[in-house]
């Protein structure tokens, strides 16, 4: 199937072509696409437009990134935080040749948010495309391509102890959970009136991801813009897939989707880093003021002893707490 959903107020008006059968509650089994799908897009940060495409996958495989642009093809890059190779404004993934693809949060969000377990993700160019700088065209295109089962039992990985990440004034931190489940807390603090101090904190399935964060943009402020694109960065920026903040101005015709857009962002962009476990997590994330960075130093943690952390079949994960299916831990709230 090939979509174009480059302009992304087009793509929230269709109706998906096949109702998507992601798991509307709790999962046991490990799920794929129904069928492939495309998009295009330009990248939030290189500037260049990229076709990305998404394959079904086999159980087992996770999520792979693989640059078709390149002589004979490209190289193969598993999502994990083991390739992460840059984060300074986003994640950047690279294999060991060097090869890379950049901006990988918001599709990996989108992907966790909709339990989609294993994909091929092919694209012709360095970076995702940015669409509307938020992950729901993503969910869209999921929709559209449609989820199914796999005949393999999912394991989720449980965090065991306390981590916690300081750098400065930003902390990052995994506990225990006793919900089985992921849940996402965050705190900012910034001195532009726009955005002020917010909060939140959300217990991740689909239809929270889908209708508390996916639709949440990534934001900048107008004073940094001549620096980001002096360091090689923004160059794809604009008001169609960011809010742009000048002091206590939103430079964005259409305003805010959330009151607290901007928290609800970091929100989405901690789901999709934290995906580069590799799996789903049994644990309770928080960022204080924290960036991609902060969020990649942590998994490092993680996995620096193995008795952080032990992965569990997500059947026998589920007969040890309620059954009862996520909802908010909490309404995000602007302070």
């Amino acid at each position: 199937m090939a979509l174009d959903v480059s302009d992304p107020s087009t793509a929230r008006a269709v109706t998906p072509t096949h109702p998507s059968t992601s798991p509307a509650g709790p999962k046991v089994r490990q799920y794929t696409l129904k069928s492939s799908i495309s998009c295009s897009g330009i990248g939030l940060h290189s500037g260049v437009r990229v076709t990305m495409k998404l394959h079904p996958a086999t159980a087992g495989s996770g999520i792979v990134f693989k640059r078709v642009d390149l002589v004979g093809g490209g190289a193969e890059i598993p999502a994990r935080w083991d390739r992460i190779a840059d984060s300074r404004m986003c994640t950047v993934l690279a294999a060991e040749n060097g090869v890379s693809v950049a901006t990988v949060e918001h599709l990996m969000a989108a992907l966790y948010g909709m339990g989609i377990d294993n994909a091929l993700i092919e694209l012709n160019g360095p970076e995702v495309p940015a669409m509307d700088g938020s992950a729901a065209p993503f969910i869209f295109l999921l929709e559209c391509a449609g989820v199914i089962e796999q005949d393999a039992p999912l394991q989720k990985l449980r965090v065991l102890r306390p981590l916690t990440y300081v750098n400065g004034q930003k902390k990052v931190s995994l506990e225990p959970s006793e919900t089985g489940r992921l849940t996402v807390g965050f705190d900012i603090s910034f001195t532009a009136e726009a955005v002020g101090c917010q909060s939140c904190e959300f217990d991740i399935d689909r239809d929270v991801f889908k209708a508390e964060i996916s639709k949440a943009r990534t934001f900048g402020f107008l004073s940094d813009v001549t620096a980001l694109r002096e360091a090689g960065l923004a160059r794809g920026g604009s008001l169609e897939n960011a809010i742009v903040v000048d002091g206590d101005r939103i430079l964005n015709e259409d305003g805010l989707r959330y009151d607290d857009e901007f928290v609800r962002h970091k929100a989405l962009d901690a789901v999709g880093d934290l995906f580069l476990t590799g799996h789903r997590l049994i644990g309770h994330f928080h960022g204080v003021c924290s960036s991609h960075a902060d969020t990649a130093n942590l998994l490092r943690l993680l996995f620096a002893d193995a008795s952080n952390w032990e992965l569990v079949n997500a059947a026998e994960a589920l007969a040890e707490v309620d059954r009862t299916w996520v909802r908010p831990l909490k309404r995000a709230a602007a302070g």
